[in-house]
């Protein structure tokens, strides 16, 4: 088939003679310096669209000055959709801001939900004696996720993040990431559950676990660190009645 095609090209082209080139010749006449002027403006025209990208990259953002969020509310106080705007984000809180500038976020409980005993909660903040503490027993295999319970202070924390380490043995076996969002100060405090996990399984997954949870928001202000201690136990198939 491909004989057949180049057979058909041939045809077409006619007999190659010097008449022919010279016809080939004036259908394809040389570059004029209208074309070349039309290439150079496109060149310059590219040139500059590069120049532009590299200089947007070059811009970094600079934010504005942090401001106290009571400042914040009465800057905008003489804008009545503003206001109310404010007014149920914060849930009528003005009365109880103060000048401070930089959010706090204070931790009242850390509790488990499990598929094994329910739920079972935590006061914070723990003792230091108490730091480290087996706070939590699992079986393995089970399902669970960590539950917070938390109030936001002063101004509005932005890009609050967590950190959880595990380790066993001095060994780290696990680290989850994610993050809990932008909060704004309420008198209710916030309750927020983590992603759902599973514990391990297998005879060398059971045993005692050192663990640190740490919360951070996009400053990179640390507003909690807790150390603590699970237990991950024999599942209940594998139990001896």
């Amino acid at each position: 088939m491909e004989g057949a095609n180049w057979r058909i090209t041939d045809e077409e082209a006619g007999p190659s003679s010097s008449s022919g080139i010279a016809s080939t010749k004036q259908q394809n006449p040389p570059e004029t310096f209208h074309h070349r002027k039309e290439a150079e403006e496109e060149e310059e025209t590219e040139e500059e669209e590069e120049e532009d990208v590299c200089q947007h990259k070059n811009i970094t953002f600079v934010p504005g000055p942090l401001l106290s969020l009571k400042d914040q509310i009465e800057k905008d106080k003489e804008d009545e959709s503003l206001r109310r705007w404010k007014e149920k984000l914060l849930g009528c809180m003005e009365s109880d801001l103060d000048g401070q500038i930089h959010p706090e976020v204070k931790f009242h409980s850390i509790g488990i939900i499990s598929e094994d005993f329910g739920e079972v909660i935590t006061s914070l903040s723990v003792d230091e004696s108490q730091n480290g503490h087996i706070l939590f027993t699992l079986r393995e295999g089970s399902h669970y996720q960590l539950k917070l319970k938390f109030s936001v202070l002063h101004n509005i924390v932005s890009g609050l993040t967590y950190c959880n380490t595990v380790w066993k043995g001095g060994l780290q076996v696990d680290q989850s990431k994610g993050m809990l969002g932008t909060f704004a100060p309420q008198k209710e405090p916030y309750v927020h559950a983590l992603k759902e996990d599973i514990t391990p399984s297998g005879v060398l997954a059971r045993g005692v676990y050192s663990a640190k949870i740490k919360f951070e928001d996009d400053d990179r202000r640390c507003h909690m660190e807790l150390k603590y201690s699970l237990e991950i136990k024999k599942s209940v198939e594998d139990a001896v009645p």
